[in-house]
């Protein structure tokens, strides 16, 4: 698990730096040819972690409705992303591997674990699967979002 929360590390601290490095406008910027944007993916990444790692393990996600809402898998930009939500994804990029490795470290993932098979064809038997799922969902978005900051 250390090395599945290294790698976990480093890709929210490549998310993070989209934060420094972009406009709030080029974040929301939907490119023409996407259907999302940048901080649609650091979005999408947290809630998709939630869903994983603590729905699927019949445990409270520490993200409201909302946030699930606006970011969860299907979804797509609607309404352009205040700096007060942009300001919230970015602590929450990094709170949520913090808070996710304490409870990881107090066994609170030892229930059963909601057997699904993701929408990439991957099978996740157990909350371990869901975690190395995880890195890779995130590593897809990543590269989602290296490619739309080209045409921001």
């Amino acid at each position: 698990m250390e090395t599945i929360f290294k790698t976990w590390t480093t890709s929210r601290k490549l998310y993070l730096s989209f934060f420094g490095n972009y406009s709030l406008d080029q974040l929301n910027k939907v490119p023409n040819g996407f259907n999302n944007n940048l901080i649609w993916n650091i979005g999408h990444v947290i809630v998709a972690q939630q869903s994983l790692i603590y729905k699927g393990s019949n445990l409270p996600m520490y993200i409201s409705d909302d946030l699930v809402n606006l970011y969860k898998s299907g979804t797509k930009p609607t309404a352009t992303t205040s700096q007060t939500e942009a300001n919230e994804l970015k602590e929450l990029l990094i709170s949520l591997i913090e808070k996710t490795k304490a409870d990881f470290e107090k066994d609170v993932f030892t229930a059963t674990y909601n057997e699904r098979t993701t929408g990439t064809g991957f099978h996740l038997a157990s909350v371990n699967d869901a975690f190395e799922f995880n890195n890779y969902h995130e590593g897809i978005h990543l590269g989602y979002m290296m490619s739309i900051r080209k045409f921001v």
